[in-house]
């Protein structure tokens, strides 16, 4: 849906959260096509990448890809979304989780957040809510990467980003495409992906723009352009942030 054609009230809140949903990833676990296929739609069009499963088995599984949040139904099939939850936490995973729920009684949602969510969502809900919590959570939960020794942490809502608790200075698009990089640590991220994320632009070959921020991004964290440390080069397809710094 165009920006214009969005309800005037959403607007400004929608809007704001256009850079934080860069391609973060979402689980969205719900068992009814009527709740999942629009709510996939709106955070699909505001940024984010979203998984629907269907079931709580399903939804384990998807869990194992590392999401950024989870939108979790309790009533799943199979299994339910408490005890979903429940073995998310037993397998020390920290994602955020926020819970869907149709269930009002206080001792119901209680039970959701001592299964270890992080919030809720009484249906039927509003958009906009929703939205707002999802934000708030992934504010919550800054990414990082790293070992003790060497950390790139990224503040997403205040654009900041910081190596070894120092903060890094950068532009905005180098702020955007560390930022990428960081969140799909050890694996490939293509240079037609980057251009897409960061620049918003097709990528028709030349891309002497996006080497020069991985030039000066590498020079920031100290790395090495002939032994990078942190941000390697894939020939012929990308790059790739190291999880462990050793490159």
């Amino acid at each position: 849906m165009p920006k214009s054609d969005r309800p005037a009230g959403l607007v400004a809140e929608l809007d704001n959260a256009l850079y934080d949903a860069i391609m973060t990833r979402v689980l969205l676990a719900e068992d009814d096509p009527a709740i999942s296929e629009p709510l996939a739609r709106a955070l699909r069009r505001e940024g984010y990448e979203v998984d629907v499963r269907a079931d709580g088995r399903a939804a384990l599984e998807g869990a194992n890809e590392n999401p950024d949040l989870v939108v979790l139904d309790l009533g799943l099939p199979y299994v339910d979304g408490l005890e979903v939850c429940r073995r998310i936490r037993a397998d020390g995973r920290s994602v955020p989780v926020l819970i869907l729920t149709a269930r009002a009684d206080e001792v119901d949602l209680v039970v959701g957040l001592d299964a270890g969510a992080d919030d809720y969502v009484t249906k039927p809900f509003r958009l906009a809510e929703l939205l707002a919590r999802v934000r708030a959570l992934l504010r919550r939960h800054p990414t990082e990467v790293g070992s003790a020794g060497a950390v790139v942490r990224i503040d997403p809502d205040g654009r900041r980003a910081y190596f070894n608790d120092e903060e890094l200075q950068l532009t905005a698009k180098e702020f955007d495409l560390l930022r990428v990089l960081v969140r799909e640590q050890g694996k490939v991220v293509s240079r037609e992906q980057l251009m897409r994320e960061i620049w918003e632009t097709a990528w028709f070959g030349s891309t002497k723009t996006l080497d020069m921020h991985i030039s000066v991004l590498r020079r920031k964290l100290g790395d090495d352009a002939a032994q990078p440390r942190y941000i390697a080069t894939v020939r012929g397809v990308g790059f790739r942030f190291e999880r462990d710094g050793k490159g």
